[in-house]
């Protein structure tokens, strides 16, 4: 075989070679944009609805009225779409201050407010097809300040941020607002919490001025009442002072009597004592031994009788 014989020969050898490898090259491409094709297929015609939500079917963007359960759910691939929609317990914040007054025209503002609201699970449909942003917009700072201000008027300003009173009061309100709104168990408030609650300033300054006046007033009762004990407690110490002096004077009185009744006691002794011993002889001897021997030198019309010298006590001369 010639030269040129062999070389197109092997020529014809190489091209057969290089179609075989180009159609087992697409045979295989073809395989892979095939089992690209299936799985991606495959990968839309489920979604997995997570515990705590509920999923809606979407048709070519038109909302299902069935919801799906949590867990695995079909679907056609490229044409329905499925929609998670969170039925747990969520929290919507208000930063932003909300003036309001009170039952007595008292102003003030509320901040820092929390919402916790649930959907009702049979109503996420509904909501997907009349509530444009519904995370955002289906508890609105709106509704909310038209509660806060209908809770807040029905408080005087003693109450009014007393969080105890005013939050369940904002709850009930929010809650009638959104059930006018939206219908009875479409959305659930659980609860409002109130970060800050306080009225404006020139209010807090005459509040201060009169709690300091409060304070001066009820130091001054303490004072005064301090004073009054202690008037109450000299009066008494006095009192008990004077009964006893009274009672020591009543003592001594006493003793003072009794001892003059015993002295007079004695001296009537004495004197009864005295008398049984005056006998006649003893007073005429007592009145001889005071008798200077001399006769009264006057005597009166009167006189009748003379003091006879008893014979006792004349001389021996007579």
């Amino acid at each position: 075989m010639s030269y040129y014989e062999e070389r197109a020969k092997h020529e014809a050898e190489e091209k057969t070679k290089q179609a075989a490898l180009a159609k087992k090259m697409h045979r295989i491409t073809a395989g892979v944009v095939a089992g690209a094709a299936a799985f991606i297929v495959a990968f839309n015609s489920f979604t997995i609805v997570p515990t705590g939500y509920v999923g809606v079917k979407t048709t070519f963007g038109q909302i299902s009225k069935n919801t799906l359960s949590p867990g695995f759910n079909i679907k056609a691939p490229f044409v329905q779409g499925i929609r998670k929609v969170n039925i747990k317990q969520q929290d919507a914040y208000f930063e932003g201050q909300i003036w309001s007054e009170t039952s007595d025209m008292t102003e003030l503002y509320y901040d820092q407010i929390t919402v916790t609201y649930q959907i009702h699970p049979d109503q996420v449909a509904w909501i997907l097809s009349n509530v444009s942003d519904y995370k955002n917009s289906l508890v609105s700072v709106t509704a909310l300040s038209s509660a806060v201000k209908n809770a807040s008027r029905q408080l005087d300003s003693k109450e009014a941020t007393n969080r105890g009173k005013i939050e369940p009061l904002i709850q009930q309100a929010l809650q009638d607002s959104l059930d006018e709104k939206y219908g009875q168990q479409v959305v659930t408030i659980a609860r409002i919490v109130v970060g800050d609650a306080n009225f404006e300033d020139s209010y807090n300054q005459a509040i201060a001025a009169r709690q300091k006046s409060k304070i001066e007033a009820e130091q001054q009762a303490v004072e005064n009442q301090k004073a009054i004990d202690k008037a109450e407690a000299d009066a008494k110490v006095a009192k008990i002072q004077a009964e006893a002096d009274a009672e020591v004077k009543k003592v001594q009185a006493q003793a003072n009597a009794d001892a003059k009744l015993i002295e007079a006691e004695a001296e009537a002794k004495a004197n009864e004592k005295i008398n049984s011993s005056l006998t006649d002889k003893v007073l005429r001897q007592q009145y001889i031994d005071k008798w200077n021997g001399e006769l009264p030198k006057v005597t009166s019309d009167d006189t009748t009788m003379m003091m006879e010298i008893p014979s006792e006590t004349k001389t021996d001369s007579e």
